[in-house]
């Protein structure tokens, strides 16, 4: 299974608008952040989580042709405005492109993609079919997906497990039978937002304490704010199972 990270950044992306910080101003390509979400390939099965507004340029800097389905974490518009732009795949498909997501999220898709789904369509608008996510685990072609349920300050999302691999983006509370999901996984991509404490995301020090409760064998940071530092400066004082995932990272899970 190969795991590309498409957007490593939090809701403003790095560099933010009018910001001089150090961190804005690097000229260090894994300083450029793009908002969080990844890919995941399994056989011929290709997915995406979560289609924030840079969806449209994270596929063309990846040479993407071909997708099979989008699975999404929640419905803020960090991660879910690219959705305009599956547009091509369905004239490549030449139909609609599944979007998995729990019902709370398909009613705020109906909403502020209405147009996307009245009676009669305007020409060359989205076309999605919404499925709801199976609690219990699904698939998906080839790849094979168990939600885990965390919570956004009080918001219920999900991250997502398949097979060794897991992505937990946006949260900062995990209940203990979620973390049972966890169990035995290789590689975890987790957020950490920042060093200071934040009232819905992990902070550095928790998504670390974090890391070494499902003890994976490598964790990779994501979700990243300006604030959090630079990418060398941070290599140089996390634990030697954890890095700063960085976008364009690819990662091989066997």
């Amino acid at each position: 299974m190969k795991i590309t990270l498409l957007g490593t950044g939090t809701s403003q992306g790095v560099p933010v608008i009018a910001c001089k910080c150090d961190v804005c101003k690097s000229i260090d390509f894994k300083d450029k952040r793009l908002r969080s979400a990844i890919m995941v390939e399994n056989g011929p099965t290709r997915i995406v989580v979560d289609v924030g507004p840079d969806f449209r340029q994270q596929m063309l800097s990846h040479h993407v042709d071909r997708l099979d389905a989008v699975l999404l974490t929640h419905e803020h518009a960090d991660h879910i405005f690219g959705l305009d732009d599956i547009r091509s795949f369905n004239w490549l498909r030449k139909g609609s492109l599944d979007v998995y997501c729990e019902p709370r999220v398909q009613k705020n898709l109906r909403s502020i993609f209405n147009y996307a789904f009245t009676e009669i369509k305007y020409p060359g608008t989205p076309q999605m079919d919404l499925i709801d996510l199976e609690k219990g685990g699904f698939n998906i072609g080839d790849i094979d997906i168990v939600p885990v349920r965390v919570y956004h300050h009080k918001l219920p999302v999900y991250g997502f497990r398949f097979g060794k691999f897991a992505y937990l983006t946006d949260f900062n509370k995990i209940e203990d039978e979620e973390l049972e999901k966890l169990v035995g996984i290789d590689t975890l991509v987790i957020c950490a937002l920042r060093k200071t404490w934040h009232i819905s995301h992990l902070n550095l020090d928790e998504s670390l304490e974090l890391i070494k409760k499902i003890s994976p064998r490598k964790a990779y940071l994501t979700h990243m704010s300006h604030e959090m530092g630079k990418h060398q400066d941070l290599m140089a004082v996390l634990p030697p199972n954890v890095e700063p995932a960085y976008d364009g990272l690819v990662l091989e899970i066997q």
